[in-house]
This record gives C-alpha cells, sequence and structure tokens, in this order.
C-alpha cells in the first residue's frame, strides 16, 4: 500500500464519525484509529526465580495528548507553504508523488524553468525520480513563476508544494 493511499485513509478517516479501520490489501494489512484512548499499557516483565517462567505486569500508562488539527498535521507533513494563503491570481504547484526533485534534464543541462520565467499549460517544469523512473511535471495553467521552493536533489512527498505560479 502506497503513502499517498494511507494518507488519503487518514483523511477520510478525519473527516467522518469513523473511530477505526481495518483494512487488508495485497498481504499488507492497515489498522489506523481515531480518538484518544481512556488509559494505555505498556509490558513491564519480570522474571521469577525460574529462568523458563518470565511473568509479564501491565503497568497502566498517561494518555499522549493527540493534535487536534487533523490527520494531516499529526503525520508531520504540513508546511508553512502549505498553509500559506495566495492571491486569487496565483496557484501553488504541488508534487503529485513521492520521489526526488530535479529542475533540469540532466546533471549539466540548464533547468526547465527560472523564476518570471513565464510557461504554457503542458509545459514541463520539473522532474520527480521515483523508483528509477523520471517523471516529468507539466504546468496544469499558463502563468508566471514566483517562487520556486523546492532545491534541486531534494526529496518531495505527495502534495508537497514545490511552485508558486501566477496567472497571466
Amino acid at each position: 500500500m502506497k503513502v499517498k493511499e494511507i494518507k488519503e485513509l487518514i483523511r477520510i478517516l478525519a473527516e467522518t464519525d469513523i473511530t477505526e479501520l481495518k483494512l487488508e490489501r495485497f498481504g499488507t494489512k492497515v489498522e489506523i484509529k481515531k480518538g484518544r484512548p481512556e488509559f494505555a499499557t505498556a509490558p513491564v516483565a519480570t522474571v521469577n526465580n525460574l529462568p523458563s517462567a518470565p511473568q509479564v505486569q501491565m503497568t497502566p500508562v498517561a494518555p499522549q495528548p493527540m493534535p487536534s488539527a487533523g490527520a494531516e498535521q499529526a503525520l508531520g507533513s504540513s508546511s508553512p507553504e502549505e498553509d500559506m494563503e495566495l492571491p486569487p491570481n496565483q496557484v501553488m504547484i504541488v508534487a503529485p508523488m513521492v520521489g526526488t526533485f530535479y529542475r533540469a534534464p540532466s546533471p549539466g543541462a540548464d533547468p526547465f524553468v527560472e523564476v518570471n520565467q513565464v510557461v504554457e499549460a503542458g509545459e514541463v517544469l520539473c522532474i520527480i525520480e521515483a523508483m528509477k523512473l523520471m517523471n516529468e511535471i507539466e504546468s496544469d495553467t499558463r502563468g508566471r513563476i514566483i517562487k520556486i521552493l523546492v532545491e534541486n536533489g531534494q526529496p518531495v512527498e505527495y502534495g508537497q508544494p514545490m511552485f508558486i505560479l501566477e496567472k497571466v
């Protein structure tokens, strides 16, 4: 199961009254629970004089507070760029997959785009390498590159902002 699919399940769980979800797919089991338990237990092993007869004593542990801002924040994937409000004439272009961000088609080549460059819909903005496959990421709209938010060669997560584009 891909991280993208798990994040989508967490988002759905956060937006509904469902408190627990168990899923098995292609031999992978995923269990997601929402809410805080009344108490949690942690095993503490104590051994009697007999070396082959261990006893396990369950000791109550204080519950840990859960962030109330939602599942995405609990995963730590929220960033300042994701939270910023853009004017209506600007668009944020986000990573459609997890991988490594490259600004140019090869190490010595010129970058696909630069700040202040006007790009057309369908024009390649960057490459994201995922599992040894080079995926060209294209602009959905015509506009001017305002800001490039990712450094060349850096890893990107699904949904991570990469560019801010001003519609022209």
